[in-house]
């Protein structure tokens, strides 16, 4: 499998989640599966159906995280040479050239990616018309609604 380009916030975020994954829920659900076990019959306890049912949630999500981690490959975009250039990591100020609107986006990997934060995934469209280019480009993005223009107004390493 190939590397997985992911930012230093985002390797974090992934180890935090993981460690509360293995030191906090995994232990909670296997004490809840011993307690229903105490509740005698199995085949109708609700209760240890249910504890079972997460146990295989946590321990597949456990699994996916470390998979996620081992294939990663962790970019710090504070320790790259920075020309202006935007890079994965970066963050960009872009304005739509007919309406003038600005929005800012980091251009992270695929499982950091969350729009709502103006994070776009490294394969988005946006993210593909402006790596490789520089401050004041003009860049045009396909969209359902037609090609949208628009020019970077700021690159930022952070």
């Amino acid at each position: 499998m190939n590397k997985v380009p992911l930012t230093v916030k985002g390797a974090e975020k992934i180890k935090e989640e993981l460690q509360r994954l293995k030191s906090e829920d995994r232990p909670r659900v296997v004490a809840a599966i011993a307690e229903a076990r105490e509740h005698g019959d199995l085949k109708e306890n609700a209760e240890y159906h249910a504890a079972r049912e997460q146990q295989g949630f946590i321990e597949g999500r456990i699994q996916d995280l470390e998979s996620k981690l081992s294939h990663a490959q962790i970019i710090d975009v504070t320790k790259m040479s920075n020309e202006g250039k935007v890079i994965f990591g970066s963050t960009v100020l872009i304005a739509d050239v007919d309406s003038g609107d600005e929005k800012t986006y980091q251009i992270v990997g695929e499982d950091e990616a969350e729009i709502k934060e103006g994070k776009i995934s490294i394969g988005s469209p946006i993210a593909r018309a402006l790596i490789g280019k520089e401050e004041g480009d003009i860049v045009v993005v396909m969209t359902p609604g037609g090609d949208v223009e628009y020019e970077i107004v700021e690159v930022q390493y952070i």
